[in-house]
């Protein structure tokens, strides 16, 4: 392996974005904890003239190949010269296309970048974005029954990221910060459509992210409630409480990375809309 103390070369050559490649590639590299990539990125690779520019580039800093291109002759190209040069390369696609190849019995279309049609779906998660970030942090109460999902929570629980990659899934998600001792909006207890589902953190871990967000905005507002631990522990006994009352699912992600808090709400939401169905 070319490497440089611990670090490689990981050249990733697309004729779409290259956003799957980089997806893959971050997903396999997080698993070494004792070298790090260095990162070549090469979208819209669909002619040999642009070829010859990530061949060039292989050529200078040897190391592995990640590729997803559809033509033919392209791809034939990029994997003779890897050969020459003796670096690994893989069609991370080939595999999955093998596989629904044999199972569907029909043949693909190499058709490029098709995942990024402007087709419904894309407008779906255009409108879910345009949703959750209009009903961020408890803004405009009274249209939360138009909502997919509502996310509710004390500060510091990851109600606005979790949203905004819900959103990404074309799922309008809109969120609502319990305050102590501020009532929640009336029309949050009586919601009908959406699923509303809690979040929770350990106290020492809401603590952190708290004062390291008081530093980071060197600001004097906050008093010392908000940082204090036990009036945390306070603050998540309430949010305990009101779940329990209303029948939501709670989800703690001390540990949880936004990916996984979604996935499990999404499989809430799944349930939650088959049963509704089943009704």
């Amino acid at each position: 392996m070319n490497k440089t103390s611990n670090y490689f070369h990981l050249h990733l050559v697309s004729d779409s974005t290259g956003e799957t490649l980089m997806t893959v590639a971050r997903a396999a590299t997080a698993q070494y904890e004792n070298v790090r990539e260095i990162e070549h990125v090469y979208p819209l690779v669909r002619s040999h003239k642009q070829l010859d520019r990530v061949i060039s580039e292989i050529e200078t800093a040897p190391g592995i190949v990640l590729y997803t291109l559809v033509d033919d002759e392209i791809s034939s190209r990029l994997e003779r010269t890897c050969r020459e040069l003796g670096v690994p390369f893989v069609n991370i696609l080939d595999p999955v296309f093998a596989v629904f190849q044999s199972y569907l019995n029909v043949r693909q279309t190499h058709r490029v970048g098709g995942q990024h049609d402007l087709d419904a779906e894309y407008f779906q998660r255009i409108e879910a974005l345009n949703y959750t970030m209009m009903h961020d942090d408890g803004q405009v109460p009274e249209d939360l029954e138009s909502a997919d999902i509502v996310l509710v929570g004390i500060s510091r629980t990851s109600k606005t990221p979790t949203c905004i990659y819900l959103a990404n899934r074309g799922i309008k998600a809109a969120n609502v910060p319990l305050v102590p001792d501020i009532p929640v909006p009336g029309k949050l207890l009586n919601l009908k459509n959406p699923l509303v589902v809690g979040l929770i953190a350990s106290p020492e871990r809401i603590q952190q992210i708290r004062r390291n967000r008081v530093l980071s905005l060197n600001s004097e507002t906050y008093n010392d409630t908000y940082v204090d631990r036990r009036e945390i522990a306070r603050e998540i006994t309430l949010t305990r409480r009101m779940c329990s009352e209303n029948g939501w699912p709670l989800i703690d992600v001390t540990r949880r990375s936004i990916e996984e808090t979604a996935a499990e709400i999404m499989a809430l939401y799944r349930a939650f809309r088959t049963k509704a169905a089943e009704g």
